[in-house]
């Protein structure tokens, strides 16, 4: 049955020496010199594929006692005759796979054929938030469009489930165009097949799916709720895995939102804390003030000073926990600070300033004789804005050097000269 003689020597070792082993090796020995040779030859780590094909076949035949014996006695010849498609009729990545089950380079994303599968892309939104909704949380539902594969194809864009070899790239997916760019230089360039739009497939006319017409996806409306959770950041994500465009062959890549904080009138955040501006009268920086401040959860908060208390222009004053809360610890808040500006008033008339006289402490006495005033020159104090008057000395500083590096040109040189001539 098995052929009319054994064969040679070399044709009933050859798989013993794949896995380098002996042939008195133990089922234990096969499977640790199997684990070692097909973790080295695997596509996915830069191996050899065929090498790792003739791995797979190896083990599969001397793993199994009823095979091996058949092997030892009579060699591959009287497998293949003996069992039909012979070894190696299995995928060896399914091999591989039934041998380790996941796989030990991580996550594996591969189909039932052992092919690594693409990831997809992820799709990301920017989602504008108010710093209310920073503060108190909320949720947001959103109607998205997506590809989803098409449930009566099932993916496949055909009726039958059949799929012809993409002509025009034979398959590959990628097509190379070359570009002349001058005498003896070309650029190769490759880019995806426009006929098949990279997946190497062509689908006849006949055959396609009357769903998806042959496009292997339909396009879907879905409603996805945000949770804002109290605390989060201006510029944080949140992920919701799968949910993106589904393609076949391809592991579903994730739709992201971006926290976008709109501008608040009143408030700034700095991490934890919460910045609030005020303006107070003279008459209440000087004899106190109060006032309700209305929080981001519309709180009402009685500020107010202390009896006696005088606050200074440009000075800041803190409220501990009513800050901005922690993220994924709501219970607690950062601190709110006030920044305090004083509004002086425009100008006095003599009777106020007689008043003020009376209350406010006494100027500082300068003793002066009437001969030191007479030698005195007398100025005039006159408003200005310093960021402005700070700008216009620059540009008419960069305006004067530009004229001098004009000046010392060997043209400027030679036209001073002609006129002095």
């Amino acid at each position: 049955m098995f052929g009319r003689g054994a064969p040679k020597k070399s044709n009933n070792t050859r798989y013993y020496e794949i896995l380098g082993v002996p042939k008195t090796a133990s089922q234990d020995d096969l499977k640790k010199a199997y684990r070692k040779a097909a973790i080295k030859n695997h596509p996915d780590k830069g191996g050899d594929p065929e090498k790792f094909k003739e791995v797979a076949q190896a083990y599969e035949v001397l793993s199994d006692p009823e095979k091996r014996e058949i092997y030892d006695q009579h060699g591959e010849d009287a497998l293949k005759e003996g069992m039909g498609s012979g070894p190696g009729g299995h995928d060896p990545f399914d091999i591989f796979q039934s041998f380790f089950g996941n796989s030990p380079f991580g996550p594996s994303n591969t189909s039932s054929r052992g092919r690594r599968q693409r990831k997809g892309e992820d799709v990301v939104h920017p989602l504008k938030v108010s710093l209310e909704d920073l503060y108190n949380g909320t949720s947001k539902k959103l109607s998205l469009s997506r590809n989803k594969l098409c449930i009566k194809c099932k993916g496949k864009g055909s009726k039958s489930g059949a799929s012809m070899t993409c002509g025009s790239c034979q398959g590959s997916g990628m097509k190379v165009s070359i570009r002349h760019l001058g005498p003896s230089m070309i650029q190769q360039m490759q880019h995806p097949c426009n006929d098949c739009k990279g997946t190497g497939e062509a689908i006849s006319d006949k055959d396609r799916c009357p769903t998806c017409k042959g496009e292997k996806v339909t396009p879907e409306k879905k409603l996805i709720e945000v949770h804002v959770e109290k605390g989060m950041q201006n510029g944080q994500k949140i992920t919701f895995p799968g949910e993106a465009d589904e393609a076949p062959d391809t592991v579903t890549g994730d739709i992201v939102f971006v926290l976008q904080q709109k501008e608040h009138p009143k408030f700034k955040r700095k991490g934890d804390d919460l910045f609030f501006e005020h303006t107070l009268s003279l008459t209440e920086a000087l004899c106190g003030f109060q006032f309700i401040l209305t929080h981001l959860d519309n709180r009402q908060l009685l500020i107010k000073s202390q009896p006696g208390e005088v606050v200074k222009a440009d000075s800041f004053k803190a409220i501990n926990d009513e800050g901005m809360p922690m993220y994924q610890r709501p219970f607690m808040k950062g601190k709110l600070y006030i920044h305090f500006t004083v509004e002086f008033p425009e100008s006095l008339s003599p009777e106020q300033c007689k008043m003020l006289e009376t209350v406010l402490p006494p100027k500082p006495l300068m003793q002066m004789t009437d001969m030191e005033l007479d030698e005195c020159e007398e100025t005039t104090l006159h408003d200005v804005n310093i960021e402005e008057e700070m700008r216009r000395k620059q540009h008419q500083q960069r305006s004067q050097e530009a004229y001098d590096e004009d000046d010392e040109m060997p043209g400027g040189a030679q036209r001073v000269q002609c006129a002095q001539q």
